[in-house]
């Protein structure tokens, strides 16, 4: 599945060969754009253009100067045009609003940064949404097909993509033959989009790729001569020479230098810019290669990992035991059922995985041998061959969290609980186990309370939290309240609700002796327009955790989520700091003697001490918190989103010390904002906080942030998480969850009505760990079973037989929970991973990802047993589930 946008725009230089200015100041039917993306193809591009009988000039994507170059034609054709540039898209959208018009087709703009795919979604009303799963032919929509459409084209088979309407006058103008019948092209006013890679010699016949642009250009007025040929050298499109535009006069692109790269701060959500350098053409240096080749084989690897476990969850193998081993032996391939029988449903993932293997090696031959432009050529092809197999079409999750945040924008749209009612049985059709549910944002409540002083504004009349906790119980899911703590105002929800820029929100109007100022002595800080409480503040933390308790008493929410649960966003380096409100200043200066405003960092001893009072505060408070709700909520799920910056430099900057939480099992989930915009980043965020911490009595779930972010990179990211040892996943928000990923999670991990709900990690921790086990004794079963595992006979021996005592120990602890079957199943589970290494060593060598990936599920177990042993036995629950 793929989620594209398409657009460009262009400017050239004279063809030197022409010789023809008289030609050059008429204007040319068509303009077909080339770039390096159609470079392979272009042969077969032009050949259709000649039978398609219009005359066309070059546009030369290189060379971008501005729209007056564009005035020699009327209609661009992007053929397949893979990466566009910000400076792209602004001649475009000018040159469109002079009345340009534009043919596209394929996944155009694959390798474009997020802002301008998301900017060209709307200029075009659509986009490339992800490839089919097998070739297909068209078909009209029906009798309201435009009238432009051709008589033909119809009756061949083709591999191609669904493209989406993405605006109110988008018209789908054909489908493929496929269930739900997906569009295959969708035009509006200005464009015509086909979904197909067009000119391409080997996925389609000429005649159809002709057909479909002669019916286009006539959408257009334009119209071809029946049976000429355009002539085979055409002029560039440019009336007047264009100067290419030099490497250092485009827009430098940070990774290109050994200078770290900054994560951009959107307004308090830090996300991580794309990794791998995939945009500049130029030469490639070592480090990028191996980052390149990294990402790729990585790739692979979850593709591999996830045909397995979708081949393994929908097999009726069963699982790896010692009498099915013993079963196998002597049988013919035929008759042990080889999955190479059973995967048919990915065939075509299966092939582009060989094919993708055969790219990372040509990627490789072409750096050899320093052409650098065919090394990112075949690197983007092989990535783009795995992005459009990626198998979308079978279960294949297992039970962890997944939890989606429920943002107050969504909240607010709807106007009373029947409008959360479709969005809830979306939801849960999707698979989400637990909903984070905004319930106060910049001291507002989302419900009429009697501790805040007003209820948001924009939901007066009626309680959504409440219709929220009964729609998610009867759905099977859980409803956590999702808490602003410290983040007291906020000048971006001022202007929704008509107030002042400068309104420091209901709480600090009343008490301003409450607030937090910078050494400036400002109240909303610079970058995030957000004011703060003051965490030192006896009175703060009092009306905090009362407003916490009400939450948790009046209504019957499954959890509590503390968010900006720490000091706002701060640079020591250059004097930007918080935390100076009335109490604190008077608690430090009693402590030291000295007011905190007159310490800076240069006092090395001292301003470590002003850090480590805050950070204190922030503790103290957490921990204030889970023992006052756990005390009447013994059931209630703590959970904090948190940074993933390293623990110095996020206790310096934000004074968030959330290690310190888990450790103490102050908190029950751990939910760091590990926002990325490609899946290498989210894997640079994530793996040391799931790999290297210590903490044993929290689950972690690192969250993915789905603002401009394609949907085979969002599906990507939540693969690689089930690859690393999380215990689910946490999605930023539903305001950005779209039609089509909707539709991939209820195909992936949505539950079928007539199944009892999964467990969920933090409720049946147990449970979770037998069945997270059976899944892994599914998958080694499949391998065996076709002769895809690489290991001696003795080794199968003994790992077949630990695996099925491992069983049977986690099978008799999630049956009858007890403080010894839990030590038995540690110390069992431990027994086990000492030697899984040495009896997949032979694997290893082959498969050396998809054996980490094993290991990473283990330690997963590992984390929940230890979670258990804490929150289950012997004095929260009688029946060793906590509910």
């Amino acid at each position: 599945m793929k989620k594209w946008v398409v657009g460009i725009a262009i400017a050239t230089t004279i063809n030197t060969l022409l010789g023809n200015p008289r030609a050059l100041a008429q204007t040319v039917n068509l303009g077909v754009v080339k770039s390096p993306d159609n470079q392979a193809d272009w042969s077969g591009i032009t050949d259709r253009l000649q039978s398609t009988g219009v005359d066309y000039c070059v546009v030369e994507l290189s060379q971008v100067a501005q729209r007056s170059h564009l005035d020699n034609t009327q209609l661009l054709f992007l053929p397949n045009i893979e990466r566009l540039e910000a400076e792209h898209l602004a001649t475009l959208q000018d040159w469109m609003r002079q009345g340009g018009r534009v043919i596209v087709s394929g996944p155009v703009g694959i390798v474009s940064q997020p802002e301008v795919r998301n900017r060209l979604r709307s200029l075009l009303g659509a986009y490339w949404g992800f490839g089919l799963s097998q070739p297909s032919r068209l078909k009209r929509v029906s009798m309201a097909s435009p009238r432009w459409i051709p008589n033909a084209g119809f009756g061949e088979t083709r591999q191609g993509g669904v493209v989406i309407p993405a605006s109110l006058d988008a018209e789908t103008a054909a489908v493929w033959r496929q269930q739900e019948s997906p569009p295959a092209v969708v035009t509006t006013d200005q464009s015509v989009f086909f979904g197909w890679r067009w000119g391409v010699e080997g996925e389609a016949t000429t005649q159809m790729d002709v057909v479909w642009l002669q019916a286009a250009l006539s959408h257009y007025d334009i119209t071809p001569t029946p049976g000429k040929m355009a002539t085979s050298s055409p002029p560039n499109c440019a009336a007047t020479p264009v100067p290419a535009i030099s490497p250092d006069q485009k827009r430098q692109d940070p990774r290109s230098t050994n200078q770290p790269t900054p994560v951009p701060n959107e307004g308090d959500r830090l996300v991580l810019p794309a990794q791998t350098p995939a945009n500049n053409w130029g030469t490639l240096t070592p480090n990028q290669v191996t980052a390149m080749s990294r990402e790729l084989e990585n790739l692979i690897g979850r593709v591999e990992s996830t045909l397995l476990r979708a081949n393994a969850h929908n097999s009726e193998i069963g699982l790896l035991t010692q009498e099915r081993v013993e079963s196998l032996a002597g049988m013919s391939a035929k008759e042990s059922d080889h999955g190479t029988q059973r995967s048919h449903p990915h065939r075509t993932t299966i092939s582009a995985l060989a094919q993708a293997r055969i790219g990372l090696e040509n990627f490789l031959g072409a750096v050899e041998q320093q052409d650098y432009t065919a090394a990112r050529r075949q690197w983007i092809n092989a990535r783009r061959l795995l992005w459009d197999n990626y198998p979308m079409q079978r279960q294949l999750a297992q039970p962890e969290i997944r939890a989606i945040w429920l943002d107050r924008g969504t909240i607010v749209k709807a106007k009373g609980k029947q409008d959360l009612v479709n969005l809830f049985d979306q939801l849960a059709k999707a698979g989400f186990n637990t909903v984070f549910f905004e319930t106060v944002n910049a001291s507002y409540p989302i419900y009429p309370s009697q501790v805040a002083p007003e209820q948001n504004p924009l939901v007066r009349g009626w309680d959504p939290l409440d219709a929220a906790v009964e729609l998610a119980h009867e759905r099977g899911m859980e409803l956590h309240a999702w808490v602003w703590i410290f983040a007291a105002a906020n000048q971006r929800h001022n202007a929704l609700l008509n107030q002042p820029p400068d309104y420091p929100g209901p709480v600090l109007s009343a008490h301003p002796d409450w607030a937090i100022f910078d050494q400036q002595g400002r109240l909303f800080a610079p970058n995030t327009r957000k004011a703060f409480f003051d965490p030192a503040n006896p009175e703060v933390r009092e009306y905090l955790i009362t407003l916490l308790e009400e939450i948790a008493t009046r209504y019957d929410v499954d959890g509590i989520q503390l968010d900006y649960i720490r000091y706002p966003f701060q640079d020591p380096r250059v004097n930007q700091t918080y935390g100076y409100g009335v109490a604190a200043r008077q608690q430090f200066q009693q402590r030291t003697g000295v007011d905190p405003i007159e310490v800076y960092p240069r006092d090395r001893t001292l301003w470590q001490q002003w850090t480590d009072f805050r950070i204190r505060q922030v503790d103290s408070f957490v921990a204030s918190v889970s023992a006052r709700l756990l005390s009447q909520r013994p059931d209630l799920i703590l959970s904090a989103a948190v940074f993933a910056l390293p623990p110095a430099e996020r206790q310096q900057r934000l004074q968030q010390n959330w290690e310190e939480w888990a450790k103490q099992g102050y908190i029950d989930l751990v939910v760091p904002m590990t926002y990325a915009l490609d899946t290498e980043g989210l894997h640079s965020l994530a793996q040391p906080l799931l790999t290297e911490s210590t903490f044993e009595q929290a689950l972690l779930i690192p969250g993915i942030r789905l603002l401009n972010l394609p949907d085979v990179v969002a599906v990507d990211q939540i693969q690689l998480l089930r690859d690393l040892p999380a215990n689910g996943y946490a999605v930023f928000a539903v305001e950005n969850l779209n039609d089509n990923l909707h539709r991939i999670f209820q195909q992936t991990q949505g539950q079928p009505e007539s199944t009892l709900t999964e467990p969920i990690p933090y409720r049946q921790p147990f449970q979770v760990a037998l069945e997270r086990f059976v899944a892994l004794q599914r998958e080694w079963n499949v391998l065996v079973t076709n002769e895809q595992i690489a290991i001696h006979q003795d080794a199968l021996t003994e790992w077949v037989a630990q695996t099925e005592k491992l069983n049977q120990v986690l099978k008799q602890l999630a049956m009858e929970p007890s403080p010894p079957l839990i030590q038995n199943a540690q110390a069992a589970l431990a027994t086990f991973r000492s030697q899984f290494r040495q009896w997949m060593q032979q694997q290893g060598m082959r498969h050396p990802y998809q054996v980490q990936v094993w290991e990473n599920r283990l330690a997963t177990i590992e984390r929940l047993l230890n979670y258990g042993e804490r929150t289950t036995l012997p004095e929260n629950s009688s029946d060793g589930i906590k509910r």
